[in-house]
C-alpha cells in the first residue's frame, strides 16, 4: 500500500513535469515556426529547393503537435493514477511511447540537417539570387515576403545588396537604388550608401537561425525524453501493482 502511494506521488510529479514540458515544446514549436516562417517562405518559392528545407519546416509542426498531446497526456496520467485505472495507465504508456518515437525522429531530422545546412544554403545561392533579380519589385508576393524577411532579421538580400542589381525594383539602372533595409539611417538607399552600411545577407541570418534552433530543440528533446522514459516505467509498475490487488 505504501509502495502504491509512493508510485502515485511519482506519477503526479512526472505528469506535472510532462504537462509543463508540453507547454515548453508547444512554445518552442510555435517560436520555430514564427521565427523561421518568412525566411523559409522565401526559400519555398525557389524551384528545385532541397527537400531538407521542407523537412526542417515540418519539425515545427511536429513540435507543436507533440506539445499539444503532452498537455493532454499529463492530465490523463494523473487521472489514471488517481482512479487506479489500468486502462488509462496502459493508454498513457502507449501514447507516451508513440510521442517518444516521434520526438526521436524529429531530433534526428534536425541533427542530420544541421551539418548540411551551410552546404544546402550555398547550393541555393544562385537560384535565390536569380529569383530576386527576375521578380523582386514585379512579383508582389515575393517582394512582400523579402521585405518582411529583411525587416525582421535586419539583413539585405541573400548575400548582400548586390543581389538586387538588375531587378525590376531598380527603375533607373544608371542610378540604382536598393531596399531601405540595405542601408542604415538614409532616406534613399544608393549603391554608395548600401556599400557603406554593409548590412549582412539573409543567408548568414538563416544559417544562424538553423544552428541556434537545432541546439534548443536538441536540449529540450533530451530533457523531455528522460521524463517520458521515467513516466513510462512508473506507469507500468503501477499498472502491474493495480492488477495484483
Amino acid at each position: 500500500m505504501c509502495c502504491s502511494g509512493f508510485l502515485k506521488i511519482m506519477m503526479f510529479i512526472f505528469n506535472g513535469a510532462i504537462f509543463l514540458a508540453g507547454v515548453a515544446i508547444l512554445a518552442v514549436g510555435v517560436w520555430v515556426k514564427v521565427d523561421s516562417g518568412s525566411l523559409l517562405g522565401v526559400l519555398d518559392n525557389i524551384k528545385d529547393a532541397p527537400a531538407e528545407l521542407g523537412q526542417l519546416a515540418n519539425v515545427a509542426y511536429l513540435l507543436m503537435g507533440v506539445g499539444g498531446v503532452l498537455l493532454i497526456m499529463g492530465f490523463l496520467g494523473c487521472c489514471g493514477a488517481m482512479k487506479e485505472s489500468r486502462c488509462m495507465l496502459m493508454l498513457f504508456f502507449i501514447i507516451i511511447l508513440i510521442i517518444f518515437i516521434a520526438e526521436v525522429a524529429g531530433c534526428v531530422v534536425v541533427l542530420v540537417f544541421q551539418p548540411l545546412a551551410k552546404e544546402v544554403l550555398e547550393d541555393l545561392s544562385e537560384k535565390v539570387i536569380d529569383s530576386i533579380q527576375k521578380d523582386y519589385g514585379k512579383d508582389e508576393s515575393l517582394t512582400s515576403l523579402w521585405n518582411g524577411t529583411m525587416e525582421q532579421f535586419k539583413c539585405c538580400g541573400y548575400r548582400n545588396y548586390t543581389d538586387f542589381d538588375g531587378s525590376p525594383f531598380q527603375e533607373n539602372p544608371t542610378n540604382p537604388t536598393y531596399p531601405p533595409t540595405c542601408c542604415s539611417k538614409t532616406e534613399t538607399c544608393t549603391a554608395a550608401a548600401a556599400e557603406h552600411s554593409n548590412v549582412i545577407g539573409c543567408f548568414t541570418m538563416l544559417l544562424n537561425l538553423i544552428e541556434d534552433n537545432a541546439v534548443i530543440i536538441g536540449a529540450v528533446g533530451l530533457g523531455i525524453a528522460a521524463l517520458e522514459i521515467a513516466a513510462m516505467v512508473v506507469s507500468m509498475v503501477l499498472y502491474q501493482q493495480i492488477g495484483n490487488k
